[in-house]
């Protein structure tokens, strides 16, 4: 079995938010041991090593499995109304730096508008004068995916394989968003 260096202990172990002391008490190696090889003064046995990547890798699978929608949503949802112009829609994403933003009438979630959406108008054909005074709803695309927030991150991770995002709701209302890069930075 090939493990990551020794040096990348102390990366999985910080995104854990796991203490030296604790790592040492789940895995059976010394805190001492455990700081030397983070540090790369020492090379750990075999035997030390396993049982720490399986500790940490073993830690990794438990807390992606509980978390939940809620602990990795960006609660400032950016979105713009279905009867604003695609030039306010194309501001809002230069001025936020999203590529996609949800479209709603009023509460109701009705859409979505997506940099890729704009493009193609404009690959088509479309002028960008006539485009830029568009309404958002006659160019949107469908709705993003709508989740409860305590939906798992692994099934919020498959939606987000064929949506640009996913909304979460609490209660019927809209509270959040999760896009793929929120999900990278639990790597």
């Amino acid at each position: 079995m090939k493990f990551p260096e020794e040096t990348e202990i102390k990366r999985m172990r910080k995104n854990l938010d796991l203490t030296q002391s604790e790592l040492a008490a789940i895995s059976g190696v010394s805190q001492s041991t455990i700081a030397k090889m983070e540090r790369g003064a020492i090379k750990g046995s075999y035997e030390a090593v396993t049982r720490i990547f399986t500790v940490l890798e073993e830690e990794m699978g438990k807390r992606s499995r509980t978390r939940q929608a809620k602990d990795v949503m960006s609660e400032d949802v950016i979105s713009i109304q279905v009867k604003d112009t695609t030039r306010h829609a194309s501001e809002i994403m230069r001025q936020t730096g999203y590529s996609q933003l949800p479209v709603f009438d009023g509460v109701q979630h009705v859409g979505s508008i997506t940099e890729y959406d704009i493009l193609s108008r404009l690959q088509d054909g479309a002028r960008m004068e006539d485009l830029s005074e568009l309404g958002v709803g006659s160019i949107m695309s469908a709705t993003f995916p709508i989740v409860n927030e305590d939906t798992p991150v692994d099934v919020v991770t498959s939606l987000l394989s064929s949506s640009d995002a996913v909304l979460v709701s609490r209660k019927g209302m809209i509270v959040g968003i999760i896009t793929r890069s929120d999900v990278l930075k639990l790597i």
